[in-house]
């Protein structure tokens, strides 16, 4: 990951309701939740919904499907896991090995959900 792609994401996450979003998306696992469902768990207008998913998503932090007339969103981990390795490179005294198996471990703890999905 690019330092450029890196303060994308990190801006899309520093708003108090575009990390709710991502949070509720990680909680909803592989189902992910309709924009109907993440504005009424948040208690959010959809056209405030509209752009902070539009922003999530430019960021690489979260997907959508189209179904029907709606569309369902799902977390991006794999873009989490690209930052957080971003954030940690020169983790450990320029051992990043030794940060690896945590990343790893990121990865394979949501891979059952379906969340790793490029």
């Amino acid at each position: 990951m690019e330092k450029s792609d890196a303060l994308v994401s990190l801006s899309a996450l520093a708003h108090d309701m575009r990390i709710d979003i991502f949070r509720l998306l990680v909680q909803a696992g592989p189902d992910g939740l309709a924009a109907g469902e993440i504005a009424d768990a948040l208690e959010l207008r959809a056209s405030t919904l509209s752009n902070n998913l539009t922003i999530l998503t430019q960021a690489g932090l979260i997907r959508g499907q189209r179904e029907g007339r709606s569309i369902r969103y799902f977390a991006e981990i794999e873009g989490m896991r690209r930052l957080l390795s971003f954030l940690m490179e020169d983790c450990c005294g320029g051992r990043p090995e030794l940060c690896r198996p945590v990343l790893e471990q990121i990865a394979c703890d949501c891979a059952p959900c379906g969340t790793s999905e490029n």
